[in-house]
């Protein structure tokens, strides 16, 4: 591994209203090198690399890139210096083709005409040395999220980027599409590309990274080769303290005489899933468990009455559900796949993303009250633990973790008899994902009825009861959690 180090950040602090955020941070990358960067909820990562990349000023501190300093004050300062940031969230425009993607605001030009063709074969070589056929005049709306992501990378590559940073790349690709990517990962590191890369899956660390930095409350707290630490050393780190119970499955009391409170009856829709029939009763945790593309999210969708299925009948609590107005009326709540995008309004506080499906319960005759809600809203914070200093901070300011809580914590108020949660950690480091694996429960425990969608098989067994098994859109197995003895058990069920 080359010792020299493209980048130093030294003894960084970057403080908000008073509060400090970085207090004491120092992260260093070498050239060549794909370096992971951790830490839970608040720890400071996402302000750390905003610095990195233009978007936040550093109040002390010492940038270095390549051996000079650097003060970037917008984005493009970093840019020219040869650094680029791959959002989990990707940042395509989907009504315009890859290669127009590629060179947005920077399109080669014949004169004072855009020169699409040079754009097309620029984009084509770029994608070629990516060992990616992705066609350059293709809409990025066609695209499968796996391409989209080669694209966000060749995007990267057409700035002439030397440090990339990667944030939660395989959140929403497939088990295939993740292992297309760490190939693309490897022949950059081959070809000296600097990557850091955020993550909190531990396995991927391990297996594509070379060393890994650890903050946890504004400081660093552990940098060490991935070869030479344990996961438990990574989570230890992290969380300042033993990992506890969470994660591990505990046996609850079955209510076979609870009534029943979702009753999935043969629905189909034509390509997502066919003849689906289940159960759910009063207090039971149900776990969906099924490759992507299984029509796991279609489900989701179509209890919440979203997408509504071609034939069959969805029942909550014996009434009929044929709208999303029927749904949340019968008591259904739905934290949804991308909580950004489908669960959140970034841009509005934390009290405005509460009242928006809640103003029934905080409007008075016709008006909604500016306050109204705030009291409400602050017990919630308190009882999810969310890190705000107020309500009315903007949810885009929050991290993943507490963002998900948001998206939680505005449902829960309503009480809902079931809760529908389509990957609910994703994108959230372990410290948050117990803390949302212990609300789960205490929900279930009240009387709710839980569905559970995840792509991680470990969270599906800690938390459900039963286990539906997915498999080309059609249920082909129902199995009591006490009887699988292994992540790999249900591996090898989902895999057929």
């Amino acid at each position: 591994m080359p010792s020299t180090n493209v980048l130093e950040m030294r003894e960084m602090k970057k403080t908000f209203a008073g509060i400090p955020v970085l207090k004491d941070v120092s992260f260093e990358l070498r050239k060549g090198e794909v370096h992971a960067l951790m830490g839970g909820n608040g720890a400071g990562k996402s302000t750390l690399m905003k610095i990195l990349t233009g978007v936040y000023l550093r109040d002390a501190g010492q940038l270095r890139v390549d051996g000079r300093d650097q003060v970037f004050s917008k984005p493009r300062d970093a840019e020219a210096a040869g650094i680029a940031m791959i959002f989990q969230e990707l940042s395509l425009v989907p009504t315009l083709t890859v290669a127009q993607n590629i060179f947005l605001h920077r399109e080669p030009r014949k004169g004072v005409f855009l020169n699409e063709a040079e754009a097309v074969r620029r984009s084509r070589e770029i994608l070629a040395d990516l060992g990616e056929n992705i066609d350059p005049q293709a809409r990025v709306e066609e695209l499968s999220l796996g391409a989209c992501q080669m694209v966000e990378i060749a995007k990267a590559l057409s700035k002439n980027a030397q440090i990339l940073v990667m944030d939660e790349p395989t959140s929403s690709l497939s088990e295939h599409e993740t292992s297309t990517l760490f190939d693309i990962v490897r022949r950059l590191k081959n070809n000296d590309i600097s990557i850091i890369y955020i993550s909190h899956r531990m396995s991927e660390i391990f297996e594509i990274c070379d060393r890994v930095t650890v903050m946890r409350d504004g400081r660093t707290v552990l940098t060490e080769d991935c070869n030479k630490v344990s996961m438990e050393k990574v989570i230890e780190a992290m969380l300042g303290q033993g990992t506890g119970s969470s994660m591990k499955w505990h046996a609850r009391d079955a209510r076979p005489d609870a009534s029943v409170v979702l009753e999935v009856d043969k629905i189909s829709s034509a390509g997502d899933y066919k003849d689906v029939s289940f159960k759910i009763r009063a207090g039971e945790i149900v776990g969906l468990a099924g490759l992507m593309g299984s029509g796991r999210t279609e489900i989701a969708q179509a209890i919440f009455g979203i997408r509504k299925p071609e034939s069959g009948e969805i029942r909550i609590s014996g009434k009929t559900v044929r709208s999303t107005a029927d749904a949340i009326g019968a008591g259904v709540a739905l934290v949804p796949e991308s909580r950004r995008t489908q669960g959140l309004v970034l841009d509005h506080s934390i009290r405005k993303n509460f009242q928006l499906p809640n103003l029934d319960m905080f409007k008075f005759g016709r008006f909604i009250g500016e306050r109204s809600g705030t009291a409400v809203v602050e017990g919630m914070i308190d009882k999810l633990k969310i890190k705000t200093d107020n309500p009315e901070r903007e949810v885009v300011l929050l991290s993943g973790g507490n963002q998900q809580k948001v998206v939680l914590s505005k449902w829960l108020v309503r009480e809902p008899k079931l809760l529908v949660l389509d990957e609910p950690t994703v994108g959230v480091d372990i410290g948050a994902k117990s803390e949302i694996v212990e609300i789960v429960r205490s929900i279930a425990e009240r009387g709710a009825a839980v569905l559970v969608i995840s792509s991680e098989f470990e969270e599906l067994l800690a938390m459900s009861d039963r286990l539906l098994v997915l498999r080309d859109g059609q249920v082909v197995d129902d199995l009591d959690r006490r009887m699988i003895t292994s992540e790999e058990v249900l591996h090898h069920a989902v895999q057929g």
